[in-house]
């Protein structure tokens, strides 16, 4: 392990571009549920695809009721020893971008400024008006919702919706373009708690790894790229992440 942390050490900070790739596995270490694994969201919640919720109200109700059960656990995470450890790296001039799968704002909590993070799957934290693409703070939703407003309009008379890719949804065909565009053009490749398997996302280490990228994976479970990537660390980012950092003040 140790030799490793060196190697990745040295390797960022040699990179002139480092990207980072985040899953849930680094925000499991602030209790924040994953999806895939037993006992994940999945196996609690059938999904509501993004049809339903545009076509049905009472999938509306639904879907912000359980929003309402999930919000605690969401708003009292904070930043783990992983996102602090990023942070510091973009402190260092070390870091160039995160792109994300998480949708719980953690990265921004930590110190990264919203422009260095490209947010795949949207921000819970934010809720978007469906037709006049109006943004507002999730709270003030949640209030009404809490005074007998189960399924809350906007002013305009549009959905309102937590600023989140759905299933069925498309992802934000901006946010696609930039995150493709950094893997193409970057140093370092560095995939962080996630099992890269979900596409368009899963392709993004291919490309940087074939566009002479170094691609390195810490991730306690297997990766479709474990057998390709250049490092591999099987760990817990919260104590990997650290190490990597003190040994490159060391450098």
């Amino acid at each position: 392990m140790k030799n490793k942390i060196n190697q990745l050490a040295g390797k960022l900070a040699q990179g002139k571009k480092n990207v980072v790739f985040t899953g849930a596995g680094i925000s499991t270490e602030s209790g924040i549920s994953d999806y895939r694994s037993k006992g994940g969201l999945w196996e609690r919640f059938k999904p509501i695809y993004f049809d339903e919720f545009m076509s049905s109200n009472s999938a509306r109700i639904e879907y912000w009721r359980r929003k309402c059960e999930l919000y605690e656990q969401l708003d009292n995470a904070a930043p783990n020893a992983a996102h602090e450890a990023l942070a510091d790296l973009y402190h260092k001039g070390l870091l160039d971008l995160v792109i994300t799968q998480n949708i719980d704002g953690l990265h921004q909590k930590s110190g990264l400024p919203d422009e260095k993070v490209i947010e795949l799957h949207g921000n819970t934290t934010r809720v978007r008006c469906m037709s006049c693409d109006a943004i507002a703070p999730l709270d003030d939703t949640l209030d009404r919702i809490k005074n007998d407003d189960p399924a809350p309009n906007c002013s305009c008379g549009g959905y309102l919706k937590p600023d989140t890719i759905s299933f069925g949804q498309s992802l934000r065909e901006n946010d696609l373009n930039r995150a493709m565009t950094a893997s193409q053009s970057c140093d370092v490749f560095l995939a962080i708690g996630s099992t890269l398997i979900v596409q368009p996302a899963s392709l993004m280490p291919d490309i940087a790894r074939k566009q002479g990228a170094f691609l390195s994976i810490i991730n306690l479970s297997e990766t479709s790229y474990d057998k390709v990537c250049h490092l591999l660390i099987k760990g817990k980012a919260g104590e990997v992440l650290p190490h990597v950092v003190r040994r490159i003040e060391n450098i």
